[in-house]
Order: structure tokens, then C-alpha cells, then sequence
């Protein structure tokens, strides 16, 4: 198979190249991939420290061409979307069972193709704030990927979401998309009236001190990544229990917390195939254009999602 794999003489660490076909175990099925997206994490700070010849890539959609030996998942011939360590950059990749949701027919697949990782994450951290009907939830970095989905999951949830963003531009994007309200930056956060009952946090640093301080007692603060690069520096005093009550603050990631997401990549396909979901994709092309969507996305000039059409499969 054609995959594109890790090379450090390469511009962006990358190479399209042969590679050898994934052998499933028996809980995998084999999926002829169709369309893989590209999440900021991976090609910030994976593809540099990557071993040569791996192939790279969290989330992909496709095909399923063999079933899993062990009979679970879904039967050959179904659309799927997955998720995994690595391998979703390649024609053919081989996918847990338990880490497969099933596409619509007609779905777009690359559409799909954004969910595993950004939203996925996005619907498991929301559900670490428990209950949020009629109660306010902040999103740090809200026009970031898991950002987006968080804002859009919260309100379906029926929660009054505040977003926080660094680029003015972006309020009429994030109200679109169900923010109530649009704070700038780190500045914006300290200023914001009222406590708030839980905090989606992608953006670390500065943004993490400040959400954590506007956490009404019993709130809880999930940190889901760090775009920011930088420290945390609480001031004395943060911490203690007189500012706010049995405040929490949890750390996640996806990938150690897999029980039950087959369901929930299916429930986000069905949501995004009937209009409920904007998966937000800002730059889309052929797959062969890889090296070119990493160094756009790792540039900062994608708005929203990257995504690459793998081959023929991609527009049958």
C-alpha cells in the first residue's frame, strides 16, 4: 500500500511511499481508508520525534474490506470512522472493533473524518461536568478544533456557553455556532461576571489560571490541551477553599478512555450527517497534497479542520 510515512530528510518529516500492509489482530478490522483529517497535536509535536518509516495519523474514515477475525465490529462493506495511535495516513489501516462508529449512507466521509479525536474528546470531557443543563460551562480556545465541537455539544446539552478567543474576528463564527457569550483572551476571563459551573480548557497556561478562578464552588475544570506553551503560575491564595469549594481541576485524553466510543463516533456521524454538527473544515484536498495541509496546519493558516481525500475510494 501507499502511505505516507516518517522521514526526517523530508520536508515536514513526511514521505508518500510504499509501505507494508497492516496485519489485523483478531479484535481489528482492515479499513480501506478514504479520508483522514489532521489534528494539531500530532503534527506539532508527534511527526518531529516520530521513528522513521512509522505511519503517523490518528483519525480517519473509510471502508471496512475484512472484518475482525474475532467477529466483532462491523461486517465488511460498512463506512466507518475510527481512531488509533497511529496509521490513518495510508490506504489500508487496521482499527480495534471498539474504536470504530458507523457512517450514515451517504455520509461524507470527510466530514467524518474530524470527529474521532476533536470531537470525541470534546463529548467526554463535556460529560466530566456532569449535568449542564441551565448552568454556564466556559470553552477556552473555542475556535480551536475541540473547541468548536465542545461549544456546539455544550449548547445542545443546553448549557449557556461562554467562549474564549484571542482573534475578535472569530465572535460571529462562535455565536453561529451557540456561544452565548465571547470573551478575548486571558484579559477577558479575568473580567468575566459570574462564576461559571464547569470549564472545557484547551489552551493551558495563563487561560487555565484564569478559568479555574471564575469555577463556582463544586465546578470542575478539565484541561484538554496546552496550545499555549506555557506554564501555569498560580498566585497565592488560588487554591484555597474560601474562593470557591471543592473546585476541581481533571486532566483527559482520549485514547485511555476508549470504553464505549464505537457509540459515541456514531452518534456524532448521525449528528453531522444531518446538519447538527459543523465539523469546521478549513482546508481540504487530495491526500498526495499532505506535506502541504501539515505545514499550513502547523503554520496556523487553517481555519478550523484539515482534511486529505485518499485516492479514488474518497469519491466513490
Amino acid at each position: 500500500m501507499r502511505a505516507w510515512t516518517i522521514d526526517h530528510s523530508a520536508p515536514g518529516h513526511l514521505a508518500l511511499a510504499e509501505a507494508p500492509d497492516p496485519e489485523p489482530r483478531p479484535d481489528e478490522a482492515l479499513v480501506r481508508v478514504t479520508a483522514f483529517s489532521l489534528n494539531h497535536g500530532e503534527v506539532v509535536h508527534l511527526l518531529p520525534d516520530a521513528a522513521p518509516g512509522t505511519v503517523p495519523g490518528w483519525d480517519a474514515a473509510g471502508v471496512v474490506v475484512r472484518a475482525a477475525a474475532d467477529g466483532s465490529g462491523p461486517a465488511a462493506g460498512t463506512p466507518v470512522v475510527g481512531v488509533g495511535a497511529d496509521g490513518a495516513w495510508a490506504e489500508l489501516r487496521a482499527v480495534r472493533t471498539g474504536l470504530l462508529g458507523v457512517l450514515p449512507g451517504g455520509a461524507d466521509h470527510g466530514a467524518a473524518s474530524t470527529l474521532p479525536v476533536a470531537a470525541g474528546s470534546a463529548l467526554r470531557a463535556l460529560r466530566r461536568l456532569g449535568a449542564v443543563i441551565g448552568r454556564r460551562v466556559l470553552v477556552t480556545g473555542a475556535g480551536s478544533g475541540v473547541g468548536r465541537f465542545a461549544v456546539q455539544l455544550a449548547a445542545r446539552a443546553g448549557a449557556e456557553v461562554i467562549a474564549t478567543t484571542t482573534d475578535p474576528g472569530k465572535e460571529p463564527l462562535l455565536r453561529s455556532l451557540g456561544a452565548d457569550g465571547v470573551v478575548i483572551g486571558a484579559g477577558g476571563l479575568r473580567d468575566l461576571r459570574g462564576p461559571v459551573h464547569g470549564v472545557i480548557d484547551t489552551v493551558g497556561g495563563d487561560h487555565l489560571v484564569a478559568a479555574f478562578a471564575a469555577l463556582a464552588p463544586h465546578g470542575t475544570l478539565v484541561a484538554l490541551g496546552h496550545t499555549a506553551g506555557q506554564p501555569e503560575t498560580f498566585p497565592v491564595g488560588a487554591l484555597e477553599g474560601p474562593l470557591g469549594h471543592d473546585r476541581a481541576m481533571t486532566t483527559y485524553f482520549l485514547l485511555d478512555d476508549t470504553a464505549g466510543l464505537a457509540g459515541d463516533l456514531t452518534w456524532l456521524a448521525g449528528l453531522v450527517a444531518h446538519g447538527a454538527l459543523d465539523t469546521g473544515v478549513g482546508w481540504r484536498g487530495p491526500w498526495e497534497r499532505g506535506a502541504e495541509a501539515v505545514a499550513a496546519l502547523a503554520a496556523g493558516r487553517v481555519a478550523g479542520k484539515a482534511v486529505l481525500d485518499v485516492g479514488d475510494a474518497a469519491r466513490a
